[in-house]
């Protein structure tokens, strides 16, 4: 078989959002998702995970009609082995063993969550060898390739901003997910507030910006569309700072966004000035490609193909630069 006809089905249930993408070579077939909300407070990891449960087949049957294929069709199951929360991983894995011996092959992939969201620009973005800004719920990194490894160059040392903006959105009454929340009351944010500024070295901080945040809720002192606005002004200014840094060191000149924080729109225009100031390129791929997506499982499980199939398993706790990048 060529690799033009090789289809894959990537299945990504590592937070919020039970997806499946399918794809046919590099030719997105399709994109579905599911994703628990909140009015109020956060994600519960165990009601997440019902609601992959009650939703899957759904997601996973929309899939099936949208690419216009049947399960028989399929060549290879990919899905999201970790990073991410024990319980939602649980039922990506379950559903994707079920669906994979289904297929004519029965061939199944684990995949990095993290690593799917740097690769996935090959496919969207015709990427090169960019500097990765990635910034999701619970990671923000900066990263780049080099020597099979894809090396972290700079992280947050406390929470991801992802995960940041979800508490104070929570603090704020707003619900979950708390990231457009914040950018919707940023839009009529007028006053910039002082607020901390923590960047050291490659490394970024949120929590000494969290705690001070509250405390400025607490004595309703200013106006919570002037600290959602002053909050994306601080936070994504660290996030460029540091991405700028790196592209600086590397001598790269493509920026790739990726992760569902970088659909912020402010932050996009941030990052396109600060590409432009240096002769770069900013990457920004489709919004249903920056949220948790199946594509993205689905395109990395492309790459890996051809690696022996292993008993499916889980990796809650792996990071980045702990995957051999061998098919580069």
């Amino acid at each position: 078989m060529q690799d033009k006809d090789f289809i894959t089905v990537g299945i990504e249930a590592s937070a919020h959002t039970y997806a499946v993408g399918i794809i046919k070579g590099k030719t997105i077939l399709a994109n579905q998702r599911a994703s628990y909300t909140t009015e109020v407070g956060g994600i519960i990891p165990m009601q997440a995970a019902l609601h992959h449960e009650k939703h899957a087949d759904e997601v996973i049957a929309n899939a099936l009609k949208e690419a216009n294929i049947s399960i028989k069709d399929i060549d290879l199951v990919s899905y999201t082995r970790g990073p991410g929360m024990g319980p939602c991983l649980r039922v990506g894995l379950a559903t994707a063993k079920k669906l994979a011996e289904k297929t004519k092959t029965k061939q199944i992939v684990g995949i990095n969550h993290c690593v799917a969201h740097l690769s996935v620009g090959q496919l969207t973005n015709n990427t090169k060898d960019p500097v990765i800004l990635y910034s999701s719920g619970a990671n923000t990194q900066v990263i780049a390739y080099e020597g099979k490894r894809y090396r972290i160059m700079g992280e947050t040392l406390d929470m991801g901003c992802g995960n940041f903006l979800d508490s104070f959105a929570r603090d704020l009454g707003l619900g979950f997910p708390g990231g457009p929340k914040i950018a919707e009351l940023a839009h009529k944010g007028k006053k910039y507030v002082e607020l901390p500024y923590s960047v050291k070295g490659m490394d970024v901080s949120f929590s000494g910006l969290f705690t001070n945040l509250k405390q400025k809720i607490q004595k309703k002192e200013f106006k919570k569309e002037d600290l959602a606005f002053s909050t994306q002004e601080t936070a994504f200014a660290m996030l460029v700072e540091v991405a700028e840094r790196a592209l600086a060191h590397t001598n790269k000149q493509e920026l790739f966004l990726a992760g569902g924080v970088c659909c912020n729109d402010r932050l996009q225009e941030m990052c396109n000035i600060m590409c432009k100031e240096r002769g770069a390129v900013c990457h920004i791929p489709s919004r249903s490609v920056l949220v948790d997506n199946g594509v993205m499982i689905a395109w990395q499980g492309y790459l890996e193909r051809k690696r022996k199939t292993t008993v499916p398993e889980l990796r809650p706790y792996e990071r980045t630069d702990q995957v051999n990048v061998d098919w580069v």
